[in-house]
């Protein structure tokens, strides 16, 4: 949902919500398609930001904060999705443990503007991802649920992921997802400073340096329709 600015210097503030009802801080491939919705608007650069080679087209507020996006290439957007946070008083390798139905369960913390654990698996075709995401989602461990990401590593510059997402169950691709999977694997040494994760959606590149740089994540966008809704239908 669309509303008009509420910072100054941005163009637009928008909310997200799931599949639940539930509204949520972030959405990366949501701020994708918003970001094209605007340019194709005409709406690219109406509330202006600074020059430079990350230079935004576009800067979108939500409940999860300030994001930059900008056009590489037709049909193609990147956005800066932040810096990367990790939970405290994780291990050296940001891993924590919990056990699940007698089973140790591994993996990394990290927000996106909102929650995220990574698992890494040895195939993400096999991957118990309708069960164990959907335990993972509303273990007593995450009071505000979190999302669940299954990450298998192929090699220093690409993976594959399946994302259980928080509020809505296994979905084709998720953007913060894609960003947490690429954030945790970096941090674990995995992977390089830019990776393609491949998605049952499609591929997401994913570049962060590291540190307390910001990850940028790009993508395609297309519009696949338009409509109209009567509001009152809304308040019926």
């Amino acid at each position: 949902m669309l509303l008009p600015p509420r910072s100054a210097g941005t163009d637009a503030y928008w909310r997200i919500f799931n599949a639940d009802g539930g509204e949520v801080e972030q959405c990366g491939n949501g701020a994708r398609c918003v970001a094209e919705w605007l340019r194709l608007a005409g709406r690219a650069g109406a509330g202006g930001s600074s020059g430079g080679d990350h230079a935004a087209a576009l800067r979108l507020e939500s409940a999860g904060g300030i994001i930059a996006a900008r056009f590489p290439a037709p049909g193609r957007v990147a956005v800066d999705m932040g810096v990367p946070r990790f939970t405290a008083g994780a291990a050296a390798d940001g891993d924590h443990e919990l056990t699940l139905d007698d089973k140790t369960v591994r993996f990394t913390q990290v927000s996106m503007g909102n929650p995220h654990i990574v698992l890494r698996v040895p195939s993400v075709d096999t991957a118990p991802v309708p069960t164990l995401g959907a335990a993972l989602e509303r273990h007593p461990m995450f009071p505000q649920r979190t999302n669940v990401g299954f990450l298998e590593v192929i090699d220093r510059r690409h993976g594959r992921l399946r994302v259980f997402e928080r509020g809505v169950g296994e979905t084709l691709a998720c953007g913060t997802g894609a960003c947490a999977a690429m954030a945790a694997g970096r941090r674990a040494g995995l992977f390089d400073a830019s990776v393609t994760l491949a998605l049952r959606g499609g591929d997401l590149v994913i570049g962060w340096p590291g540190g307390d740089e910001p990850l940028w994540m790009t993508g395609p966008a297309a519009v696949a329709f338009r409509g109209e809704i009567d509001p009152a239908l809304l308040t019926a």
